[in-house]
Protein backbone atom coordinates (compact mmCIF):
# COMPACT_ATOMS: atom_id res chain seq x y z
CA UNK A 1 0.00 0.00 0.00
CA UNK A 2 1.21 3.55 -0.63
CA UNK A 3 -0.24 6.23 1.15
CA UNK A 4 0.29 9.38 -0.89
CA UNK A 5 1.06 8.45 -4.88
CA UNK A 6 1.28 11.62 -6.46
CA UNK A 7 4.30 12.33 -3.82
CA UNK A 8 5.99 9.62 -2.96
CA UNK A 9 6.04 7.87 -6.65
CA UNK A 10 6.58 11.58 -8.40
CA UNK A 11 8.87 11.23 -10.82
CA UNK A 12 12.33 12.96 -10.33
CA UNK A 13 11.44 16.19 -12.49
CA UNK A 14 8.45 17.23 -10.87
CA UNK A 15 9.78 16.20 -7.16
CA UNK A 16 12.99 18.65 -8.11
CA UNK A 17 10.55 21.11 -9.51
CA UNK A 18 8.02 20.57 -5.83
CA UNK A 19 11.24 21.18 -3.89
CA UNK A 20 12.75 24.28 -5.78
CA UNK A 21 9.24 25.99 -5.24
CA UNK A 22 8.91 25.13 -1.47
CA UNK A 23 12.85 25.90 -0.73
CA UNK A 24 12.61 29.40 -2.18
CA UNK A 25 9.71 30.11 -0.68
CA UNK A 26 11.28 28.81 2.88
CA UNK A 27 14.09 30.53 2.56
CA UNK A 28 12.31 34.22 1.61
CA UNK A 29 9.73 32.97 4.42
CA UNK A 30 13.11 32.49 7.43
CA UNK A 31 14.81 36.00 5.94
CA UNK A 32 11.43 38.24 6.70
CA UNK A 33 10.17 36.21 9.53
CA UNK A 34 13.36 35.23 11.64
CA UNK A 35 16.03 38.14 12.16
CA UNK A 36 18.50 35.88 13.56
CA UNK A 37 18.49 33.37 10.55
CA UNK A 38 18.71 36.35 8.10
CA UNK A 39 21.85 38.42 9.38
CA UNK A 40 23.37 34.54 9.53
CA UNK A 41 22.00 35.20 5.66
CA UNK A 42 23.58 38.42 5.45
CA UNK A 43 26.75 37.26 6.95
CA UNK A 44 27.06 34.84 4.61
CA UNK A 45 26.37 37.31 1.85
CA UNK A 46 23.64 35.61 -0.14
CA UNK A 47 19.39 36.59 -0.61
CA UNK A 48 16.74 34.80 -1.34
CA UNK A 49 16.49 35.26 -4.72
CA UNK A 50 20.32 33.66 -4.72
CA UNK A 51 18.16 30.39 -4.56
CA UNK A 52 17.40 29.61 -8.36
CA UNK A 53 18.49 25.99 -8.43
CA UNK A 54 18.27 23.41 -5.72
CA UNK A 55 22.20 23.59 -5.54
CA UNK A 56 22.44 27.14 -4.57
CA UNK A 57 20.88 25.57 -1.24
CA UNK A 58 25.00 24.84 -0.53
CA UNK A 59 25.02 29.19 -0.74
CA UNK A 60 22.67 28.87 2.77
CA UNK A 61 24.73 28.73 6.22
CA UNK A 62 23.51 25.45 8.66
CA UNK A 63 21.53 26.10 11.64
CA UNK A 64 23.03 23.79 14.56
CA UNK A 65 22.24 22.85 17.60
CA UNK A 66 24.15 25.31 19.28
CA UNK A 67 21.84 28.19 17.25
CA UNK A 68 18.98 26.81 19.19
CA UNK A 69 20.24 26.63 22.82
CA UNK A 70 21.45 30.51 21.86
CA UNK A 71 18.03 31.36 20.96
CA UNK A 72 16.26 29.86 23.57
CA UNK A 73 13.64 29.29 24.07
CA UNK A 74 11.79 30.84 20.90
CA UNK A 75 14.07 32.88 18.98
CA UNK A 76 14.17 30.96 15.86
CA UNK A 77 9.69 31.14 15.82
CA UNK A 78 8.90 32.58 12.64
CA UNK A 79 5.10 32.90 14.26
CA UNK A 80 3.76 34.26 17.40
CA UNK A 81 2.53 32.43 20.09
CA UNK A 82 -1.09 32.44 19.24
CA UNK A 83 -0.26 30.68 15.86
CA UNK A 84 1.37 27.77 17.65
CA UNK A 85 -0.90 25.23 18.50
CA UNK A 86 1.74 22.54 19.53
CA UNK A 87 5.46 22.87 21.64
CA UNK A 88 7.40 19.90 21.30
CA UNK A 89 11.32 19.57 23.24
CA UNK A 90 13.94 17.04 22.93
CA UNK A 91 14.34 14.47 25.63
CA UNK A 92 17.81 13.19 26.61
CA UNK A 93 20.39 16.34 25.56
CA UNK A 94 22.84 18.33 27.77
CA UNK A 95 22.07 21.78 28.62
CA UNK A 96 18.93 23.76 27.41
CA UNK A 97 16.04 21.36 25.55
CA UNK A 98 15.55 22.03 21.75
CA UNK A 99 11.87 23.98 22.11
CA UNK A 100 10.03 23.46 18.93
CA UNK A 101 6.88 25.08 18.04
CA UNK A 102 4.07 23.91 15.64
CA UNK A 103 1.39 25.85 13.40
CA UNK A 104 -1.93 23.47 12.64
CA UNK A 105 0.16 23.44 8.73
CA UNK A 106 2.74 21.89 10.48
CA UNK A 107 0.93 19.42 12.25
CA UNK A 108 -0.99 18.34 9.21
CA UNK A 109 2.17 18.06 7.27
CA UNK A 110 3.22 15.47 10.67
CA UNK A 111 0.57 13.44 10.79
CA UNK A 112 0.74 12.76 6.72
CA UNK A 113 4.73 11.89 6.86
CA UNK A 114 3.71 9.42 10.05
CA UNK A 115 0.94 7.98 7.90
CA UNK A 116 2.98 7.11 5.06
CA UNK A 117 5.21 5.38 7.20
CA UNK A 118 2.80 3.16 8.63
CA UNK A 119 1.10 2.38 5.66
CA UNK A 120 4.78 1.52 4.36
CA UNK A 121 4.57 -1.13 7.23
CA UNK A 122 1.47 -2.24 6.39
CA UNK A 123 -0.91 -0.48 8.45
CA UNK A 124 -4.51 0.26 7.85
CA UNK A 125 -7.54 1.64 9.07
CA UNK A 126 -8.74 -1.78 10.29
CA UNK A 127 -6.13 -2.27 12.51
CA UNK A 128 -5.37 -2.04 16.52
CA UNK A 129 -2.04 0.65 16.38
CA UNK A 130 -0.21 -0.18 19.75
CA UNK A 131 1.76 3.07 20.82
CA UNK A 132 4.54 2.15 23.45
CA UNK A 133 6.58 5.43 22.67
CA UNK A 134 6.57 8.02 25.35
CA UNK A 135 4.13 10.74 25.61
CA UNK A 136 4.48 14.37 26.14
CA UNK A 137 7.08 16.46 24.53
CA UNK A 138 9.12 13.56 23.42
CA UNK A 139 7.95 13.32 20.20
CA UNK A 140 7.38 10.08 19.71
CA UNK A 141 4.00 8.82 20.98
CA UNK A 142 2.32 11.88 19.81
CA UNK A 143 3.60 11.77 16.63
CA UNK A 144 2.76 8.50 15.82
CA UNK A 145 -0.54 9.08 17.08
CA UNK A 146 -1.37 11.40 14.74
CA UNK A 147 -0.01 9.58 12.01
CA UNK A 148 -2.09 6.27 13.53
CA UNK A 149 -5.08 8.52 13.59
CA UNK A 150 -4.64 10.32 10.16
CA UNK A 151 -5.01 6.60 8.58
CA UNK A 152 -7.86 5.99 10.50
CA UNK A 153 -6.61 2.94 12.68
CA UNK A 154 -7.72 2.58 16.33
CA UNK A 155 -5.14 4.36 18.88
CA UNK A 156 -4.05 2.06 21.46
CA UNK A 157 -1.80 5.01 23.64
CA UNK A 158 0.24 2.83 26.09
CA UNK A 159 2.85 4.98 26.43
CA UNK A 160 6.09 3.66 27.90
CA UNK A 161 6.87 1.36 30.62
CA UNK A 162 4.71 -1.00 32.93
CA UNK A 163 5.77 -4.48 30.31
CA UNK A 164 3.54 -6.50 31.52
CA UNK A 165 0.48 -4.10 31.16
CA UNK A 166 1.91 -3.42 27.44
CA UNK A 167 1.49 -7.65 26.71
CA UNK A 168 -1.49 -7.52 28.56
CA UNK A 169 -2.95 -5.22 26.51
CA UNK A 170 -1.34 -6.45 23.22
CA UNK A 171 -3.01 -9.57 23.68
CA UNK A 172 -6.61 -8.69 25.21
CA UNK A 173 -6.59 -5.83 22.69
CA UNK A 174 -5.10 -7.73 19.66
CA UNK A 175 -2.58 -5.10 18.56
CA UNK A 176 -1.75 -5.67 14.87
CA UNK A 177 1.35 -2.86 14.83
CA UNK A 178 3.68 -2.07 17.78
CA UNK A 179 4.97 1.58 18.07
CA UNK A 180 8.21 1.99 20.24
CA UNK A 181 12.30 2.46 20.77
CA UNK A 182 13.91 -0.57 19.62
CA UNK A 183 15.90 -1.26 22.64
CA UNK A 184 12.10 -1.23 24.72
CA UNK A 185 10.95 -3.98 21.35
CA UNK A 186 13.34 -6.10 23.01
CA UNK A 187 12.58 -5.69 26.36
CA UNK A 188 8.96 -6.53 25.46
CA UNK A 189 9.98 -9.64 23.27
CA UNK A 190 11.95 -11.10 26.20
CA UNK A 191 9.61 -10.36 28.82
CA UNK A 192 7.20 -12.62 26.37
CA UNK A 193 9.38 -15.41 26.39
CA UNK A 194 9.85 -14.93 29.91
CA UNK A 195 6.23 -14.90 30.40
CA UNK A 196 5.70 -18.73 28.15
CA UNK A 197 3.91 -16.41 25.54
CA UNK A 198 4.60 -17.73 22.10
CA UNK A 199 5.13 -14.92 19.19
CA UNK A 200 2.24 -16.75 17.08
CA UNK A 201 -0.49 -16.13 20.42
CA UNK A 202 0.07 -12.41 19.38
CA UNK A 203 -1.33 -11.11 16.54
CA UNK A 204 1.28 -8.28 16.17
CA UNK A 205 2.57 -8.59 12.44
CA UNK A 206 4.89 -5.67 12.36
CA UNK A 207 6.37 -3.06 14.27
CA UNK A 208 7.61 0.52 13.69
CA UNK A 209 10.92 1.60 15.76
CA UNK A 210 12.93 4.50 16.16
CA UNK A 211 14.29 7.67 18.30
CA UNK A 212 17.60 5.09 18.49
CA UNK A 213 20.19 3.94 16.47
CA UNK A 214 20.06 0.00 16.05
CA UNK A 215 21.85 -2.55 14.33
CA UNK A 216 20.47 -5.44 11.66
CA UNK A 217 21.79 -8.18 14.56
CA UNK A 218 18.82 -6.48 16.74
CA UNK A 219 16.15 -6.13 14.00
CA UNK A 220 16.42 -10.02 13.66
CA UNK A 221 16.09 -10.74 17.45
CA UNK A 222 13.05 -8.42 17.76
CA UNK A 223 11.17 -10.13 14.41
CA UNK A 224 12.14 -13.53 16.05
CA UNK A 225 11.16 -12.46 19.87
CA UNK A 226 7.60 -10.92 18.36
CA UNK A 227 7.21 -12.88 15.19
CA UNK A 228 6.79 -9.68 12.95
CA UNK A 229 8.10 -7.26 10.69
CA UNK A 230 10.56 -4.53 11.89
CA UNK A 231 10.56 -1.55 10.08
CA UNK A 232 12.77 1.75 10.79
CA UNK A 233 11.07 5.65 11.43
CA UNK A 234 13.36 8.61 11.51
CA UNK A 235 12.95 11.60 12.97
CA UNK A 236 13.77 14.80 15.15
CA UNK A 237 12.11 17.20 16.66
CA UNK A 238 13.99 19.81 15.10
CA UNK A 239 12.62 18.89 11.98
CA UNK A 240 9.56 17.37 12.83
CA UNK A 241 9.57 14.13 15.09
CA UNK A 242 8.45 10.90 13.95
CA UNK A 243 8.21 10.06 10.25
CA UNK A 244 11.11 12.18 8.15
CA UNK A 245 11.76 8.84 6.76
CA UNK A 246 10.70 5.34 7.26
CA UNK A 247 11.40 1.84 5.94
CA UNK A 248 9.21 -0.15 3.43
CA UNK A 249 8.40 -3.90 2.99
CA UNK A 250 11.66 -4.06 1.01
CA UNK A 251 13.59 -2.38 3.75
CA UNK A 252 16.83 -1.53 2.15
CA UNK A 253 16.76 2.05 3.52
CA UNK A 254 14.30 4.61 4.51
CA UNK A 255 12.00 6.60 2.32
CA UNK A 256 12.83 10.48 2.96
CA UNK A 257 9.56 12.52 2.20
CA UNK A 258 10.98 14.86 0.01
CA UNK A 259 8.28 16.91 -0.80
CA UNK A 260 8.44 18.42 2.83
CA UNK A 261 12.20 17.47 3.73
CA UNK A 262 15.11 18.01 1.65
CA UNK A 263 18.27 16.05 2.66
CA UNK A 264 22.05 16.39 2.08
CA UNK A 265 24.72 14.91 3.21
CA UNK A 266 28.18 16.80 4.15
CA UNK A 267 31.47 15.82 5.12
CA UNK A 268 31.56 16.72 9.08
CA UNK A 269 35.07 18.55 8.49
CA UNK A 270 34.83 20.82 5.57
CA UNK A 271 31.15 21.41 5.00
CA UNK A 272 30.90 20.17 1.54
CA UNK A 273 28.20 18.28 0.36
CA UNK A 274 28.80 14.37 -1.04
CA UNK A 275 27.10 12.49 -3.61
CA UNK A 276 24.81 9.72 -3.00
CA UNK A 277 26.54 6.91 -1.96
CA UNK A 278 29.34 8.81 0.21
CA UNK A 279 28.55 8.84 4.10
CA UNK A 280 28.39 11.81 5.97
CA UNK A 281 26.74 14.03 8.36
CA UNK A 282 22.41 14.05 7.42
CA UNK A 283 21.50 17.66 6.99
CA UNK A 284 18.01 18.67 6.55
CA UNK A 285 15.84 21.77 5.38
CA UNK A 286 11.90 21.90 6.10
CA UNK A 287 10.04 22.75 2.42
CA UNK A 288 6.89 23.57 4.34
CA UNK A 289 7.38 24.36 7.83
CA UNK A 290 6.01 27.13 9.15
CA UNK A 291 6.16 27.45 13.20
CA UNK A 292 9.98 26.42 13.54
CA UNK A 293 11.29 26.11 9.61
CA UNK A 294 14.79 24.89 9.56
CA UNK A 295 17.11 25.56 6.76
CA UNK A 296 20.16 23.15 6.62
CA UNK A 297 20.07 21.89 10.25
CA UNK A 298 22.85 19.87 10.97
CA UNK A 299 21.46 16.69 12.63
CA UNK A 300 24.53 15.11 13.57
CA UNK A 301 23.47 11.62 12.45
CA UNK A 302 25.90 9.89 9.88
CA UNK A 303 24.78 7.81 6.91
CA UNK A 304 24.12 7.72 3.03
CA UNK A 305 21.90 8.36 0.85
CA UNK A 306 20.30 5.92 -2.26
CA UNK A 307 18.81 7.50 -5.18
CA UNK A 308 18.26 4.22 -7.39
CA UNK A 309 14.22 3.16 -7.60
CA UNK A 310 13.30 0.91 -4.96
CA UNK A 311 11.13 -2.20 -5.84
CA UNK A 312 8.28 -0.87 -4.01
CA UNK A 313 7.24 1.61 -6.37
CA UNK A 314 8.56 4.55 -4.57
CA UNK A 315 10.49 6.88 -6.27
CA UNK A 316 11.65 9.43 -3.40
CA UNK A 317 15.58 9.53 -2.25
CA UNK A 318 16.27 6.78 0.76
CA UNK A 319 18.91 7.15 3.76
CA UNK A 320 20.38 4.02 5.03
CA UNK A 321 20.27 3.61 8.45
CA UNK A 322 22.17 5.66 11.12
CA UNK A 323 24.85 3.89 11.95
CA UNK A 324 26.78 6.64 14.52
CA UNK A 325 26.27 10.37 15.49
CA UNK A 326 29.32 13.18 14.59
CA UNK A 327 28.80 13.93 18.58
CA UNK A 328 28.61 10.69 20.19
CA UNK A 329 31.14 9.54 18.46
CA UNK A 330 33.81 8.31 20.96
CA UNK A 331 37.84 9.14 20.41
CA UNK A 332 39.46 6.39 22.65
CA UNK A 333 42.94 6.41 22.28
CA UNK A 334 42.58 8.04 19.36
CA UNK A 335 40.31 6.21 18.16
CA UNK A 336 37.31 6.73 16.47
CA UNK A 337 34.50 4.42 18.10
CA UNK A 338 30.77 4.50 17.70
CA UNK A 339 28.69 1.54 20.37
CA UNK A 340 27.07 0.60 16.82
CA UNK A 341 30.10 -1.07 16.38
CA UNK A 342 30.12 -2.75 19.71
CA UNK A 343 26.85 -3.95 19.37
CA UNK A 344 27.66 -5.42 16.18
CA UNK A 345 30.25 -7.94 18.10
CA UNK A 346 28.29 -8.32 21.17
CA UNK A 347 25.72 -10.09 18.03
CA UNK A 348 28.18 -12.22 17.20
CA UNK A 349 27.63 -14.39 20.29
CA UNK A 350 24.91 -16.49 21.26
CA UNK A 351 25.70 -16.75 24.88
CA UNK A 352 25.10 -12.70 25.28
CA UNK A 353 22.54 -10.55 24.76
CA UNK A 354 22.10 -7.22 23.45
CA UNK A 355 21.71 -5.47 26.89
CA UNK A 356 25.30 -3.58 27.48
CA UNK A 357 27.28 -0.30 28.91
CA UNK A 358 30.25 0.86 27.74
CA UNK A 359 32.06 2.44 30.56
CA UNK A 360 34.97 5.36 29.68
CA UNK A 361 37.50 6.73 31.86
CA UNK A 362 40.77 7.87 32.16
CA UNK A 363 43.30 6.16 34.06
CA UNK A 364 46.23 9.04 34.67
CA UNK A 365 47.48 10.10 30.72
CA UNK A 366 45.78 6.82 29.24
CA UNK A 367 42.24 6.60 28.06
CA UNK A 368 40.41 3.08 29.11
CA UNK A 369 37.44 1.11 27.60
CA UNK A 370 35.58 -1.34 29.19
CA UNK A 371 32.32 -3.08 28.22
CA UNK A 372 29.51 -5.01 30.53
CA UNK A 373 27.72 -6.67 28.74
CA UNK A 374 25.47 -9.73 30.13
CA UNK A 375 25.04 -13.65 29.72
CA UNK A 376 22.44 -14.73 27.89
CA UNK A 377 18.90 -15.87 30.12
CA UNK A 378 20.46 -19.82 31.74
CA UNK A 379 24.05 -18.73 31.49
CA UNK A 380 25.39 -18.75 35.72
CA UNK A 381 29.57 -16.93 35.40
CA UNK A 382 30.67 -19.34 38.11
CA UNK A 383 32.65 -21.41 35.30
CA UNK A 384 35.45 -19.63 35.27
CA UNK A 385 37.34 -21.10 32.80
CA UNK A 386 34.10 -20.62 30.66
CA UNK A 387 34.19 -17.07 31.55
CA UNK A 388 37.90 -16.45 30.82
CA UNK A 389 37.91 -18.14 27.38
CA UNK A 390 34.71 -16.26 26.38
CA UNK A 391 36.38 -13.50 27.70
CA UNK A 392 39.44 -13.81 25.51
CA UNK A 393 36.98 -14.50 22.52
CA UNK A 394 35.21 -11.13 23.08
CA UNK A 395 37.71 -8.97 23.73
CA UNK A 396 39.82 -10.38 20.45
CA UNK A 397 36.55 -9.71 18.21
CA UNK A 398 36.21 -5.99 20.01
CA UNK A 399 39.90 -5.43 18.98
CA UNK A 400 39.66 -6.63 15.67
CA UNK A 401 36.89 -3.80 14.73
CA UNK A 402 37.67 -1.31 17.55
CA UNK A 403 41.68 -1.84 16.38
CA UNK A 404 41.82 -0.85 20.73
CA UNK A 405 41.55 -2.98 23.55
CA UNK A 406 38.30 -3.08 25.45
CA UNK A 407 38.48 -4.92 29.23
CA UNK A 408 35.32 -6.89 29.16
CA UNK A 409 33.16 -7.54 31.99
CA UNK A 410 30.40 -10.27 32.34
CA UNK A 411 26.99 -10.32 34.12
CA UNK A 412 24.56 -12.37 34.69
CA UNK A 413 21.44 -12.04 32.67
CA UNK A 414 18.99 -9.37 33.91
CA UNK A 415 21.52 -7.38 35.92
CA UNK A 416 21.39 -4.26 33.83
CA UNK A 417 18.17 -1.98 34.03
CA UNK A 418 16.39 -2.26 31.27
CA UNK A 419 15.33 0.58 28.96
CA UNK A 420 11.79 1.92 27.98
CA UNK A 421 13.12 4.58 26.42
CA UNK A 422 15.57 5.52 24.81
CA UNK A 423 18.36 2.86 25.57
CA UNK A 424 21.96 4.78 27.37
CA UNK A 425 24.52 2.62 26.39
CA UNK A 426 27.85 4.86 27.28
CA UNK A 427 29.23 6.26 30.06
CA UNK A 428 31.75 8.58 29.96
CA UNK A 429 33.63 9.39 33.18
CA UNK A 430 36.19 11.33 31.44
CA UNK A 431 34.02 14.30 30.88
CA UNK A 432 33.38 14.63 35.19
CA UNK A 433 36.87 15.64 35.45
Amino acid sequence: MIWNKEMECADRETMCAVQLERLQATVKYEYEHVPYYAAKMDKAGVKPEDIRTLEDIALLPFITKEDLADNYPSGLFAQPMENIVRIQSSSGTTGKPKIIGYTEGDMADWAESVARGLTMCGAGKNDVIHIAYGYGLFTGGLGAHAGAEAIGATVLPMSTGNTARQIMFMQDMKSDVLCCTPSYALTIAEAVEKAGIRPEDLRLRAGLFGAEPWTQSMRDKIEKGLGIRAHDIYGLTEITGPGVSTSCEENCGMHIQEDLFYPEIIDPETLKPLPAGESGELVFTTLNKRGVPMIRYRTRDICYLMDEKCECGRTTVRMSRVFGRTDDMLIVKGVNVFPSQVETVIAEFDELTLNYKLLVDRKGASDTIELMVEFAEGLIIDDIEFVENMRKRVEHALREILQIGCKVRFLNAGALPRSEGKAVRVEDRRRFE
